[in-house]
């Protein structure tokens, strides 16, 4: 556990995660949903965490709907630790509003964030990341820990390397020389094979009052929003003027709206974190053993397989039995009342599906 009483985790926890649906979905999203073991994505996040902060020191950012039900499967967090947005509006409004909730209670805080949806096996690792970017976040730095690349990947932000930091820190720490969010194809390819290159992972670690700047800096409209807030932190108003406050808001991401264009960035090439975003089905291959010696997971279902391959088989629980027959590459989901057989290499497009439903009003899909 860290020795610092001024380093907090911010769990950001109010994602829908269209890529896992038809599992994920208003009322069940991904967070909350036990797709790797017996723990929810959610309870394995503050788990984890619990290895490097106290649980008082463990915020959770999400909207309204989903609150009670993170409460529920984490009875022990602090009940004023949850903070709630009234509606998403992305990732720079959840960081702003722990930035500034922290920084009121604690203008020495260092905040690490970190999504609700990760999969890290190197737990060893991943603490001596954490210690030495506190380290560098001391120094004023914005830091981010990078992915080393795996494969030309299209759906994670690119992070160039500049010069190495000159500090003798344990662990080799980067300047930043850009962000490159979410490349086609060809770049992608370029930059996978070139080197210097990480893949963004969506965890930054930085101190309050230094992200709070950049806000200022770079998103004002959000961070006068952010003062307004930080005005009423102590007034019994404060629900309503947060209400008032953020429905005003644009949707931004911190990577877009902050971190592309940030002064003093600096980034750890976390290679051998053993890491996954869980953040479609087929990343699922990333993180789950096969059930047999070619290359299945079954998970929640009876399956029976003749000449079946390389395939995911996810099912409901409910005593449904999923046969298949001479498919490779498949992923099969089977929510009860939704089933969806897609490609492996498609099964990201769900979201696609997603918003079909949404303009035809089939919230009884959603």
């Amino acid at each position: 556990m860290t020795k610092s009483s001024h380093t907090y985790a911010v769990i950001m926890a109010g994602g829908g995660g269209t890529r896992l649906w038809p599992v994920s979905r208003n009322k069940t999203p991904k967070q909350a949903l036990k797709l790797i073991g017996e723990k929810s994505l959610f309870q394995s996040t503050v788990e984890r965490l619990e290895g490097f902060f106290p649980l008082e020191r463990i915020l959770v950012v999400t909207v309204a709907e989903q609150a009670e039900m993170l409460k529920a499967q984490m009875p022990d967090l602090p009940e004023e630790n949850f903070l709630i947005e009234p509606a998403p509006r992305g990732t720079a409004s959840v960081v702003g509003l722990a930035a500034t909730v922290l920084h009121h209670r604690d203008p020495q805080a260092i905040m690490a964030v970190f999504p609700a949806d990760h999969f890290i096996r190197n737990r060893d690792l991943f603490y001596h990341l954490l210690t030495t970017a506190v380290k560098v976040a001391e120094r004023d730095y914005l830091v981010t820990l990078g992915i080393t690349p795996t494969f030309p990947a299209t759906g994670y932000g690119y992070i160039q390397r500049g010069e190495r930091l000159p500090d003798d820190f344990t662990y080799p720490v980067y300047q930043v020389k850009h962000f490159k969010e979410k490349p086609n194809k060809e770049a992608a390819y370029e930059m996978s094979v070139r080197g210097g290159y990480s893949w963004n992972s969506g965890m930054f670690i930085w101190r309050t009052q230094t992200i709070l700047s950049e806000f200022d800096r770079q998103m004002p409209e959000l961070k006068s929003a952010l003062d307004e807030i930080s005005a009423s932190l102590a007034s019994p108003k404060l629900a309503s003027v947060i209400q008032n406050v953020w429905l005003t808001l644009k949707s931004e991401t911190i990577d877009y709206g902050i971190m592309e264009d940030a002064e003093k960035v600096a980034v750890l090439p976390a290679s051998g974190l053993d890491w996954s975003d869980v953040g479609s089905w087929d990343s699922l291959f990333d993180v789950v053993l096969p059930n047999d010696a070619h290359g299945n997971i079954v998970l929640g279902s009876e399956h029976i397989a003749e000449d079946t391959r390389n395939s995911l088989i996810y099912g409901n629980g409910e005593g449904r039995l999923v046969v298949t027959i001479g498919v490779d590459d498949l992923v099969i989901i089977d929510s009860g009342d939704v089933l969806v057989v897609a490609q492996r290499d498609q099964a990201q497009d769900v979201k696609k599906i997603v918003s079909r439903l949404k303009d035809k009003n089939r919230a009884e899909y959603l």
